[in-house]
């Protein structure tokens, strides 16, 4: 038995890895800005609704001093994306509506 639910959890882990790879490190990131406009990794399982205005931060990094001491960071509003349309329940398009975001900054949905 416990062989058994070892196994069905090895099984498991791609599908989980797929979840916890949208969730920790991707969501909420702008992955392109082609040819073909800007797209977020923000969709229908985040609760995206065409016509959502997000903020963009970009992060910021202020060296430590040089005795070791880790650098710090701030997250620096760099401008606004509207959603045009959403893929799927990961990703959707955006337009700029103002600023300057760019590829790796982070997109937020500011829930009053």
């Amino acid at each position: 038995m416990v062989g058994l639910a070892g196994i069905s959890m090895l099984a498991a882990v791609p599908a989980m890895a797929q979840g916890i790879g949208h969730s920790l490190f991707m969501r909420g990131s702008i992955v392109d800005t082609g040819s073909n406009g800007t797209v977020v990794c923000i969709g229908k399982a985040d609760g995206a609704e065409v016509g959502q205005k997000l903020e963009v931060y970009r992060v910021v990094t202020h060296p430590g001093p040089p005795k070791g001491v880790a650098p710090t960071y701030h997250r620096q509003l760099v401008g606004h994306v509207t959603i045009d349309h959403i893929f799927d329940d990961h990703f959707a398009h955006v337009s700029v509506a103002d600023g300057t975001p760019a590829k790796h900054d982070i997109v937020e949905l500011r829930k009053n």
